[in-house]
């Protein structure tokens, strides 16, 4: 299944899960409303012989359309306002699952050798699969779990226990986040918090019945001989809590069996990115072996339980309940010689290099000025090595190909890609403020008279220390490889999404000042404005309902902008428009005004609205537009990766061909996981 059959997958899944549970509710109805007219046969006025008969005829007679209509409306009235109200609970995305969950978010420039070697293998996963990098939740909690939460992959979370960080080795830590990042990447996370509201609907109908066997504390029963209003109250509180339960029974028994089915795509995805089933497999393991297994002691684990990498809690009477498949079925998937025992071992002692590294990066002073001037050396060497090789138009077509199926190429890559960012830079893209002038500096144009009345604007409109922080970073900046822009920018987003509201309007007014400095939008300030208000939560779409024939005016204005980016001969840029129309169902006609970004802007908010299945024929437009000339410069391959994550569509990086996937024997596999454990 590739990435778009995936996502359109998960979207008619929550359409069939509503459908099931509009089912339930109307099964709830129907319960509610037998145990109404019971409760008001047998509690209504004076005891009768009429009313002590348990024959249909009996109990239909207080059945009316009158009742059966108030029934009804009161449950559907409880189940949305109950979902709506657990939805907006959930509104912020990932960040409210992992703190519902006892999470705290881990400071990116954290002390903790644990936490600091787990931001690390996020890092590297976010880059190798083309999504901004989440931020990152621990739970202290001694079970061995983790989750991925979000609506979209802009605001999407990783939480990852104590107990995990400390009894996992690197290569396991590994395989759980690449476990969950095929979560995110294949449209899991929508799904699963989607259902934790609508249940919610449907659980409230039961704390509705707890709220009024509570409320009976305050009152006698049976004072009155003629007021059964108590034991009215009471029969219906123990209905509706008995109701309510019976319902999230039965929504349990619907999202126990998705989420197991899901649960073992997303580990054989870990295998398939990873190229390691030992790391997942072993992980799994250690779960079994563990004291405390995958178990959390939060309070909400049964709401959130399908969202976990394990079983959360146990599964009650049955395993019909459990969200998880048996563990050991688990196991034997991914590591077929397995030889079903569950073993203790003692946690891994940490690398030398990451306790140091650590270290070095929390050391009182150690701050970003001073790193600047000793890091100057080390970033021109580290520059030399960086992927920056001519990218062909095939590295498009596999760019593609690839999206929800990355694998150790692209980790290599990412790897690769962090080791040649000056350490200084990354430290900085951990840090708020820091985080802002290196997007400052990316802006600051090449030319001196330009780039001092940028600088002269933004000294009057950004934050003193961030203005320093620019001056001191600027040259750094100035001189990274061309290729590292794009990385960086994905760095310091979780810094950047830190910032409160008014924090990100005031810098989102900076760069506004920076890039109108000159009085014209360059394409690269285009896709860095873009992909940071993207991810910062501030461009809303709408809804994805808009095929690619409503769009033929932005489509073209969106490939006449790309084509103009890679050539400048009018015949050249005439032919990659007819290259990438040969992939739309309509032709291509040359557009005015190409350099246009406010046209742009335009048609990329309508192209936002795209359907799942009607992105992929874009995307391989765009790619026939870059590879018309023979190679992808780096404005095209940026363009490209920005409206790739604008659609919601995490495109890898753009590999050379000189980049070749490793040999699968042993003694390459240790050397890569040698490097791996000494980089980190």
């Amino acid at each position: 299944m590739d990435f778009f059959t995936a996502q359109d997958h998960a979207r008619r899944k929550t359409g069939h899960l509503v459908v099931l549970l509009i089912l339930a509710v109307l099964a709830l109805i129907i319960v509610t409303t037998l145990v109404v007219v019971l409760t008001l046969h047998f509690m209504g006025g004076e005891q009768s012989a009429v009313q002590t008969d348990l024959s249909v005829d009996g109990v239909m007679s207080a059945l009316s359309l009158e009742l059966v209509a108030g029934v009804a409306a009161a449950v559907i009235v409880v189940v949305v306002l109950g979902g709506l109200f657990k939805q907006h609970q959930l509104s912020r995305g990932g960040r409210a699952v992992a703190e519902a969950l006892g999470g705290r978010e881990i400071n990116l420039n954290t002390r903790d050798a644990d936490e600091r070697r787990i931001l690390n293998v996020v890092e590297e996963m976010a880059i190798a699969s083309g999504t901004p990098v989440p931020l990152v939740y621990v739970l202290e909690e001694e079970g061995i779990n983790a989750f991925a939460a979000g609506y979209r992959p802009s605001n999407a979370v990783i939480g990852i226990t104590r107990g995990a960080i400390r009894s996992l080795n690197r290569d396991e830590l590994q395989g759980v986040v690449a476990h969950e990042f095929s979560h995110i990447l294949h449209g899991d996370m929508r799904l699963n918090i989607r259902l934790v509201s609508i249940l919610h609907g449907i659980l409230l109908i039961g704390l509705l019945g707890g709220t009024l066997l509570r409320s009976m504390r305050f009152r006698r029963v049976g004072g009155n001989k003629r007021d059964n209003s108590a034991m009215v109250v009471l029969a219906l509180g123990a209905s509706l809590m008995l109701i309510g339960y019976a319902g999230t029974f039965f929504g349990n028994l619907i999202k126990s069996a998705v989420s197991r089915q899901r649960e073992y795509l997303a580990d054989a995805s870990a295998v398939q990115f990873t190229r390691n089933p030992k790391g997942i497999g072993n992980a799994l393991v250690k779960i079994g072996a563990h004291a405390q297994g995958s178990n959390l002691q939060a309070a909400h684990t049964a709401e959130f339980s399908h969202l976990l990498f394990g079983q959360g809690m146990r599964s009650g009477f049955t395993q019909m309940m459990a969200t998880h498949p048996p563990l050991n079925d688990r196991v034997q998937r991914v590591m077929p010689d397995w030889d079903g025992r569950f073993e203790v071992e003692p946690p891994p002692q940490q690398a030398e290099s990451d306790t140091s590294r650590a270290e070095s990066q929390a050391q009182p002073g150690a701050g970003f000025r001073a790193g600047i001037r000793t890091g100057m050396q080390d970033a021109d060497m580290a520059g030399a090595g960086v992927i920056s090789a001519i990218l062909t138009g095939a590295s498009a077509q596999t760019a593609i190909g690839a999206m929800g199926k990355l694998d150790q190429r692209h980790l290599a890559h990412a790897q690769s890609v962090l080791n040649a960012l000056p350490a200084p830079i990354k430290e900085a893209a951990h840090e708020p403020y820091t985080a802002r002038a290196l997007i400052y500096a990316l802006l600051l144009s090449d030319e001196q008279a330009v780039r001092e009345h940028q600088l002269k604007a933004l000294e009057q409109a950004a934050l003193p220390d961030v203005y320093q922080a620019l001056l001191a970073c600027g040259p750094e900046v100035s001189r990274l490889d061309v290729h590292l822009r794009l990385p960086l920018i994905e760095l310091t987003l979780p810094a950047l999404q830190s910032l409160s509201t008014e924090q990100g309007q005031h810098f989102r007014l900076c760069m506004e000042r920076l890039i109108d400095a000159d009085g014209k939008v360059s394409l690269f300030e285009w896709t860095l404005y873009q992909l940071v208000l993207n991810n910062l939560g501030e461009q809303h779409g709408g809804p994805s309902n808009l095929k690619l024939s409503d769009l033929k005016g932005e489509c073209q204005q969106l490939l006449a902008v790309l084509a103009a980016a890679g050539q400048d001969d009018p015949a050249e840029i005439s032919a990659a428009l007819t290259a990438a129309g040969n992939e739309l169902p309509f032709d291509l006609a040359e557009v005015e005004g190409a350099s246009d970004m406010q046209a742009l802007s335009l048609a990329v908010e309508r192209l936002r609205r795209l359907k799942p299945l009607h992105k992929p024929a874009l995307l391989q437009a765009m790619a026939r537009c870059i590879e018309h000339s023979g190679r992808i410069l780096p404005a095209e391959a940026e363009l490209f990766r920005a409206m790739a994550d604008i659609l919601d569509c995490p495109m890898p990086p753009l590999l050379s061909e000189g980049l070749k996937p490793p040999r699968l024997a042993t003694r390459q596999k240790n050397i890569a996981r040698k490097s791996y454990s000494s980089a980190c």
